[in-house]
């Protein structure tokens, strides 16, 4: 009886030890299940857009949670250089179109996705309590000793800003007190700080700030329309996924926030 009690209980233990080993086996790949849904994508963005993508990326998370999205955010000139050297990225938005259309030249955006996202104005900024500034023309005064723009050749604010100065006839005079910046960032907080009396900028960059003022709009008569571009990276390992977050990006409840940080909505 003893020896048959003994079997039984060896017998007991084998098939649990066993069912256990079965049900370690099954839980091993929902583990990996789960971290193959989650998906990372690269969005290059002008700097001028840091604050309302920063802002739409927490409302994303939530529609998407198997989404994570990193930012690179800088002047369009520099991401696009960026992307030509193989930079990982799976999305740009530029403040500019030279640099989108050099990208697609070089084959390196997914064609079909290139969209107009948003558009923008140019302002003349200052120090909140700077007076000796109260229009583009005072700009040229000799009480005015240094004026801030986006260095034209990377960065599109500064582009459309020496279009502006150059049509309004006010180049000429004023290239010897510009201060040239990376980007409408750097600009920004060299009127903040008081190094420039003026700087030009965006609307959008204007938002965030307490310590400048908009003397006023630059005429948009005077430069090309201000547009955001925005397209897929043709190297992109995440198409699918960033074309779905390119489209919310142009949803109503996206350009709100947009609209919220400065910019402007784009009639189609």
């Amino acid at each position: 009886m003893k020896k048959i009690s003994w079997l039984l209980m060896f017998s007991f233990l084998l098939i649990l030890s066993l069912v256990g080993c079965g049900t370690g086996n099954t839980t091993q790949p929902t583990t990996n299940v789960t971290k193959a849904e989650s998906t990372e994508i690269m969005v290059s963005a002008a700097a001028s857009m840091k604050d309302s993508l920063t802002e739409l990326q927490k409302v994303y998370t939530q529609k998407a949670p198997g989404v994570k999205l990193t930012f690179v955010f800088g002047a369009s000139g520099t991401l696009q250089q960026q992307i030509e050297q193989g930079a990982p990225a799976d999305l740009f938005i530029s403040a500019g179109k030279t640099q989108m259309d050099a990208l697609e030249q070089k084959n390196l955006l997914v064609k079909e996705s290139k969209v107009d996202l948003v558009g923008n104005d140019l302002v003349l900024v200052t120090g909140k309590d700077n007076n000796k500034v109260t229009s583009l023309e005072d700009l040229t005064k000799s009480s005015v000793d240094k004026i801030s723009i986006g260095t034209p050749e990377s960065v599109p604010a500064g582009k459309y800003a020496q279009e502006s100065l150059t049509n309004l006839k006010l180049w000429g005079s004023l290239q010897p007190k510009l201060v040239l910046a990376k980007d409408v960032t750097q600009v920004l907080n060299y009127v903040e700080t008081g190094n420039v009396d003026a700087g030009l900028v965006y609307q959008s960059d204007v938002q965030g700030s307490s310590k400048v003022k908009v003397v006023t709009v630059v005429p948009a008569s005077s430069h090309k329309p201000i547009t955001y571009p925005a397209a897929v990276i043709a190297a992109t390992k995440n198409k699918q996924v960033a074309e779905e977050f390119l489209k919310y990006l142009q949803s109503s409840d996206a350009q709100q926030v947009f609209i919220k940080y400065g910019f402007k909505t784009l009639t189609k």
